[in-house]
């Protein structure tokens, strides 16, 4: 089994859809896999944060058995742990949303696996899934790549720091050593800078480094296997942000030149379509 942990509201499902076609069009293992998302209603702090819906959920699930009838998704509604946890707390309204917090409840929900890929929503997988689920983390809390930006502004303050959007994840190394429950802690006492990833990075005890190919924020190489479509920086004129995500697909041809992807997001593009006139009726 493969199992894959989502977290986040029905704004970003076009993220994990993309990003579960890509796993499907760049893997060849006949492993079933098991989706977890984890989702909650907060329209009280923002009109935009709503729960994944139970029709996305149903089609989601529809297209991934088309790949494999043994493929499951199920949703885990957080509202219970995140009240309890973090409704209030310093980091509520984080520089992302809510919904990264969310992950850190993974030692917290029943019949959670062993052994679980957490990806943000905005992932394109460009080879074999399984280069990085095969990795070995029976020794540590979890496997992660470093975080591209702060390797560069901060290169000496942790020279250890990873991007917290990709986490292979030992979980019962993590509930040995207090892993999420200590990474809670630092949410609900102390605002912090990246939330969620900076809480992780202060909590680890063991974890192994990756290579940048494991968790791509900036380019696009013939290596890479994990393209994270994250915030970007451009240099161009004068520098600026941009946050293109991968189901935007006409600013990922015109801005990025990607075409690499397009027989994913050409299915994606059908799907959604498909939805509209099936599902939305």
């Amino acid at each position: 089994m493969i199992n894959i942990l989502f977290a986040g509201n029905d704004k970003v499902y076009d993220g994990f859809l993309t990003c579960a076609l890509s796993m499907f069009k760049r893997s060849t293992t006949t492993e079933p896999f098991n989706f977890y998302i984890l989702t909650l209603n907060l329209q009280d702090i923002n009109p935009n944060y709503k729960d994944i819906s139970d029709k996305h959920i149903r089609f989601f699930d529809q297209v991934i058995k088309s790949y494999n009838p043994e493929n499951t998704i199920t949703k885990i509604d957080a509202t219970e742990y995140y009240n309890k946890e973090f409704r209030g707390c310093p980091n509520e309204k984080c520089y992302t949303s809510p919904y990264t917090l969310l992950r850190l409840f993974a030692d917290l929900i029943p019949g959670m696996p062993s052994k679980f890929l957490y990806l943000d929503a905005d992932i394109m997988f460009n080879k074999d899934i399984k280069l990085l689920y095969d990795i070995d983390v029976s020794k540590v809390e979890y496997a992660a790549a470093h975080d591209h930006y702060f390797k560069l502004i901060c290169p000496f303050l942790n020279p250890r720091y990873t991007n917290a959007g990709v986490m292979l994840f030992n979980l019962d190394m993590c509930r040995k050593n207090d892993f999420f429950k200590k990474a809670r802690e630092l949410i609900k006492v102390k605002k912090l800078t990246f939330a969620d990833q900076s809480a992780l990075n202060r909590s680890t005890t063991k974890k192994k480094l990756l290579s940048q190919r494991y968790n791509d924020q900036k380019f696009l190489y013939k290596n890479t296997i994990i393209r994270h479509f994250s915030q970007r920086l451009f240099y161009t004129q004068k520098p600026h942000i941009k946050n293109i995500k991968q189901w935007k697909v006409q600013e990922v041809h015109k801005v990025y030149k990607y075409w690499q992807f397009d027989d994913i997001l050409n299915e994606y593009i059908y799907l959604i379509n498909k939805f509209e006139r099936d599902f939305e009726k």
